[in-house]
């Protein structure tokens, strides 16, 4: 059941200048607090195996998602997005389109603005919406308001017109969902997106809820590009690596 908001919060228009002035320190942040370690080279490898996957260089969107809550989605597409942007000539953009309980902001260490609620309600031009911060080719669209109802903005028309001005503002569009077994707003914008990233944390998420999730994004129309493990405590090849289903 979608999360009701009946009091929702107003918040500020950003200030273009205030992002690049927080450093990005989250230590689940790997790839840009640890570039050295294991974790970091396995989201290098995550970013290299969806690049092959796009060999003439156009421009993608990409949704990811979970089964469940608590698999470490919100951190993977941030981890992977600073391994992205590491690329020469490649422009990231994280979008928070978990709309019920979005932390794209929080691990950014960034207060709260206005965000994509107010660009797809037509209050608040995408430009000034989006903001860059101090990971180097990596910029953030907030979620803003949190909306009664999430699924008639993430599916409306105004999403996909959204979406594809992102596409050509930027190399990558990775767009943050809430899990998609509790709530439908994955499968929607997987619908529009170029490719779906299911996100698995090793040893917690039940086989078959992630073959449910896999399927039932399929069948509504999602190219699932494969998956990202988390939760590895010990060194495994297969963290962070997507392989074509």
């Amino acid at each position: 059941m979608a999360e009701l908001n009946p009091n929702p919060r107003t918040f500020e228009a950003a200030d273009p200048d205030e992002s690049r002035r927080v450093p990005l320190t989250r230590e689940e942040i790997a790839v840009a607090t640890s570039p050295r370690s294991q974790v970091a080279e396995q989201f290098r490898a995550l970013r290299n195996s969806i690049h092959a996957l796009n060999p003439d260089g156009a421009s993608h969107t990409l949704v990811v998602t979970s089964a469940l809550r608590g698999e470490g989605k919100t951190v993977a597409t941030i981890n992977l997005a600073v391994a992205m942007a590491e690329m020469p000539g490649t422009q990231v953009l994280v979008v928070d389109a978990d709309l019920h309980q979005p932390a794209v902001e929080d691990y950014f260490g960034l207060p709260r603005r206005q965000g994509l609620t107010e660009v797809l309600r037509g209050k608040l031009p995408i430009d000034l919406a989006v903001r860059q911060t101090s990971s180097t080719g990596v910029s953030i669209l907030g979620p803003g308001e949190l909306p009664s109802n999430s699924s008639e903005l993430l599916g409306s028309d105004r999403m996909r017109s959204v979406m594809n001005r992102l596409r050509q503002n930027y190399s990558y569009v990775l767009i943050d969902t809430p899990a998609a077994m509790s709530i439908s707003d994955a499968s929607l914008l997987g619908a529009m997106a170029d490719g779906i990233l299911l996100v698995v944390r090793l040893g917690e998420t039940p086989r078959h809820f992630v073959e449910m999730t896999h399927n039932s994004l399929e069948a509504l129309g999602g190219n699932v590009l494969g998956t990202c493990l988390t939760g590895a405590h010990e060194v495994d090849a297969r963290q962070g690596y997507a392989k074509k289903s």
